[in-house]
């Protein structure tokens, strides 16, 4: 028999909660988030946990007003508060897991932030961590000890895609050599919903104090139509460069697909690019720092919240989330 499931969101992620909860015919639990004059907060539950699957919705995005840091700490207060309550269990769902990026040592004495936010969560209570699309899967998966759920956007991305190909020549992407693996994928279930091939390519970049290089292509794109496939866009540095060496090579158009569209200053240059046709992005970060007019019908947000409402429900009831990913 399955435990009662409540479901929380979360002020700042309380649209997307919203969502989700509608998705599930749930109601988002009752909760209070009280600010002090100082700066600090409190949150707690209105409503009885006890004995109760929790699922705490928070996606951990920077914005005006709150920081990555202070969602981090809102997050782990609530799930701590949830415990105190006498909470089965809490799962923490978080559409964006900031620090994902900082995942090894890259330099001497560097941190490792994503094992950090990783003892966070589990030192407040979180028994599991559901988020989409992190940046290095494998580190993600080995800086946690309590169980994780990650969910793929790819299938969103494919359903948008497919109908607008025709019978083009298509091309998969990927903008670094780190990406390869997530390019792949799509690739692959790209293959599977068209019924035909799909060719493969992939360019070279090095990152160090913030600057970006290498010119290495390998690929055939003339003539073809391109899907440059990204976790992330932030600055759009590494999709602004994809886009001009397909250019440089006679690509037929260019359409960019990452899943978190963080859009800081600087990514509105990509909007200026006559190759790149649309930017796809998912809606784990509203795209509020992009202004309407600049877009126009450019940027394509696709929603989450379903894949979100049937991983919650599948893990409450028992059921198969390689199955949903696998769909």
């Amino acid at each position: 028999m399955n435990r009662p499931m409540v479901l929380f969101a979360l002020k700042a992620s309380g649209d997307f909660g919203a969502k989700v909860a509608e998705q599930l015919q749930q109601t988002l639990g009752e909760h209070e988030e009280r600010e002090f004059e100082d700066g600090e907060h409190k949150a707690r539950p209105l409503i009885n946990v006890r004995g109760a699957d929790a699922f705490v919705i928070h996606s951990l995005y920077g914005e005006p007003g709150q920081s990555a840091n202070d969602k981090l700490c809102r997050l782990g207060f609530f799930i701590g508060a949830l415990r105190d309550a006498a909470c089965a269990s809490v799962t923490a769902v978080v559409p964006y897991l900031c620090y994902a990026r900082k995942d090894r040592k890259t330099k001497s004495r560097d941190p490792v932030t994503t094992r950090y936010v990783a003892q966070i969560l589990e030192s407040v209570g979180a028994d599991r961590v559901i988020t989409l699309d992190v940046h290095n899967l494998a580190a993600f998966q080995n800086a946690f000890r309590c169980r994780t759920e990650h969910l793929e956007a790819a299938g969103l991305f494919v359903k948008h895609v497919a109908p607008k190909l025709n019978s083009d020549p298509v091309v998969v992407l990927s903008p670094d050599l780190g990406g390869v693996k997530r390019a792949d994928a799509f690739r692959e279930r790209l293959e599977r919903a068209l019924n035909r091939s799909i060719d493969s390519a992939f360019m070279e970049k090095k990152r160090s104090a913030g600057v970006v290089s290498g010119e290495a292509f390998v690929g055939d794109v003339g003539g073809k139509t391109v899907l440059v496939v990204d976790d992330m866009i932030a600055g759009g540095t590494t999709i602004r460069r994809a886009v001009e060496a397909c250019a440089a090579r006679d690509a037929k158009r260019v359409l960019a697909l990452a899943t978190h569209g963080l859009f800081m200053p600087g990514a509105e240059k990509l909007f200026r690019l006559p190759l790149l046709e649309h930017i796809v992005v998912a809606d784990s970060v509203p795209p509020f720092r992009l202004a309407p007019e600049l877009i126009g019908d450019r940027l394509v947000v696709l929603e989450t919240a379903p894949l979100f409402a049937e991983a919650i429900s599948r893990i409450n009831g028992g059921g198969s989330i390689v199955a949903l990913l696998q769909g």
